[in-house]
C-alpha cells in the first residue's frame, strides 16, 4: 500500500517540476516592464534610489513585504534572515514595505533582521508594481528587476500565500499527520 501511494506521491512531484519549469519558460519569454527609478527611504530616512540598489551588477531582488502589521510578512521576513548572506552573494536584496523608516528600524531591531529594508511610505512604487490595491490593500511577494541600458526593468514577479515555495517552513509543516495545525505566524515565539 505505502508503494503505491509513494509511487504516487512521486509521479505528483514530478509533475509539479514539469510545470515549475514551464512557469519558468514563460516568465524568460515575457517581455520585462520599465519601471521608474523610486526615491525610497531606509532605516535613518535618508532617500535611496532604487538604481543605487544594484551596486554594480544588473540584477536586483525586491521582497514586498506588508510591514509591521502582517504576521504572515513578518514570517517570511524572519526566514529571509538565514539567506541573507547567500543571497547577497548572488544577487543584492532589499525588502521595501509601506511602514514609515522608524516603524521599520525599531521592528527589524527587536527581530534581529540582517538585511536592507526601505520605506515606500509616500511612495507610488508598492500600487504601481501591483502589490496594493485600493479595495484589496496590501500584498507580499516578490519583484526581479533588472537594470538595461541605464533603466530599470521588471523581468518576474510572484505573490505570497501561505504555503507558497518562498517559505519553506510551511513544506515542512505539510509532512507532518496533523499538517499546520490551525497554526499561524506570531511576533514572539516562546523558547
Amino acid at each position: 500500500m505505502n508503494e503505491q501511494i509513494y509511487a504516487q506521491i512521486e509521479s505528483l512531484q514530478s509533475d509539479i517540476a514539469k510545470k515549475r519549469k514551464e512557469i519558468l519558460e514563460l516568465r524568460r519569454q515575457a517581455e520585462p516592464e520599465p519601471i521608474a527609478d523610486y526615491i525610497l527611504r531606509d532605516r535613518e530616512g535618508e532617500d535611496v534610489k532604487l538604481s543605487d540598489l544594484f551596486d554594480d551588477r544588473d540584477e536586483l531582488i525586491v521582497i514586498h513585504n506588508m510591514g509591521k502589521a502582517c504576521k504572515y510578512c513578518t514570517l517570511w521576513a524572519d526566514g529571509l534572515t538565514g539567506f541573507t548572506k547567500p543571497m547577497s552573494d548572488r544577487v543584492p536584496f532589499v525588502v521595501i514595505s509601506p511602514d514609515e523608516p522608524a516603524v521599520q528600524k525599531e521592528f527589524a531591531t527587536g527581530r534581529g533582521w540582517n538585511f536592507p529594508m526601505l520605506s515606500a511610505a509616500g511612495t507610488s512604487f508598492i500600487a504601481d508594481l501591483g502589490f496594493y490595491k485600493e479595495k484589496e490593500g496590501y500584498y507580499p511577494g516578490v519583484s526581479a528587476l533588472i537594470r538595461r541600458d541605464g533603466r530599470i526593468y521588471r523581468a518576474a514577479y510572484d505573490f505570497f500565500g501561505p504555503g507558497d515555495t518562498y517559505a519553506s517552513i510551511w513544506h515542512f509543516f505539510d509532512l507532518l499527520p496533523k499538517r499546520v495545525n490551525s497554526w499561524q505566524p506570531k511576533y514572539d515565539y516562546p523558547g
